[in-house]
């Protein structure tokens, strides 16, 4: 049999298999693989009304407007300082939330855990943002209504500086955390339970066999997600800082995602833009590349 007729013939038998990826193959094709042409405007002088193919070219001059501009070591710093704290914060929690779980013995009380913990992740970012106010605003928040209660003075959370980081770190954690245990706990549930067996007659307790059997056996998951999270180390997400940012923060809010918004969508720099957001994209790139080969070295499987 020939090449084309294995092909032909694999094809035939798993044809139900791929007509049910094909929605998901049509969306990276439409909006991730096409649009990435897109990118060759931030080597021109873009201008929607001679279009792509008339518009001058102009080489790394948007590059180098970028780099040289005051605000870029302050956009960096602020991107940066944000996804290192939920690095360390956020990151490990669904871990610790998805071992605690596959502790629970009841099910039903393990699945209304769940339930409970999943819906935040189904609250889209104005209803969460809108929540903090209502709890963080300094006239009539219940946090400060609270403190006044108790004979303290109002904090001015949402427009103390102090405060911005921490406060975004916190609605990431109670969106999205226990959203991110379904990963970890498909891989706690494919760890070999002949290995508890043979800890509970080594005399392991619960809390060893979590640390030498249910962590081990599910690092190579981790490390995969860690490793595609430090690519994603330059990006924030637009809606959440732009919904919380006001001038009073500016200055530890303003980011990558806001400034390609303020400078391509509100004052039309299409071309600048779109600079910012391929220098993004590289430097995600390059640190899942360098991360990869790290975790290679070092005996893990990574993500190619």
């Amino acid at each position: 049999m020939s090449k084309r007729e294995l092909l032909l013939s694999q094809l035939k038998r798993d044809r139900f298999l791929y007509l049910v990826a094909l929605p998901g193959l049509l969306y990276f094709l439409v909006f991730r693989y096409i649009p990435m042409w897109g990118v060759l405007i931030s080597f021109q002088d873009y201008s929607p009304y001679i279009g792509f193919w008339k518009s001058e070219w102009v080489g790394f001059e948007h590059f180098q407007r970028f780099f040289s501009n005051p605000e870029f070591l302050t956009l960096l710093r602020n991107t940066m300082a944000i996804n290192i704290l939920n690095l360390v914060f956020f990151f490990p929690l669904p871990i610790l939330l998805s071992l605690m779980l596959n502790e629970l013995r009841v099910g039903l009380y393990k699945k209304s855990i769940q339930t409970i913990i999943y819906l935040p992740h189904f609250l889209s970012w104005v209803i969460i943002v809108g929540i903090s106010f209502l709890l963080l605003s300094q006239g009539e928040g219940l946090f400060n209504n609270l403190l006044v209660a108790a004979g303290f003075e109002k904090i001015d959370f949402l427009t103390n500086p102090d405060y911005f980081w921490g406060i975004l770190t916190i609605q990431s954690i109670w969106k999205d955390a226990g959203w991110g245990t379904i990963i970890f706990l498909a891989a706690v549930a494919g760890v070999d339970p002949q290995l508890y067996e043979a800890a509970r007659m080594d005399g392991a307790g619960r809390f060893r066999q979590m640390w030498h059997v249910t962590l081990p056996g599910i690092r190579s998951v981790i490390i995969v997600l860690l490793i595609l999270r430090i690519g994603h180390i330059m990006d924030i997400g637009f809606e959440q800082v732009f919904l919380m940012m006001n001038g009073a923060v500016a200055k530890v809010a303003d980011v990558f995602d806001t400034y390609v918004y303020r400078v391509g969508v509100q004052q039309g720099q299409f071309s600048y833009s779109t600079a910012v957001g391929l220098f993004k994209s590289i430097v995600g790139l390059t640190l899942v590349i360098v991360s990869n080969r790290l975790a290679k070295k070092f005996g893990e499987e990574g993500v190619y």
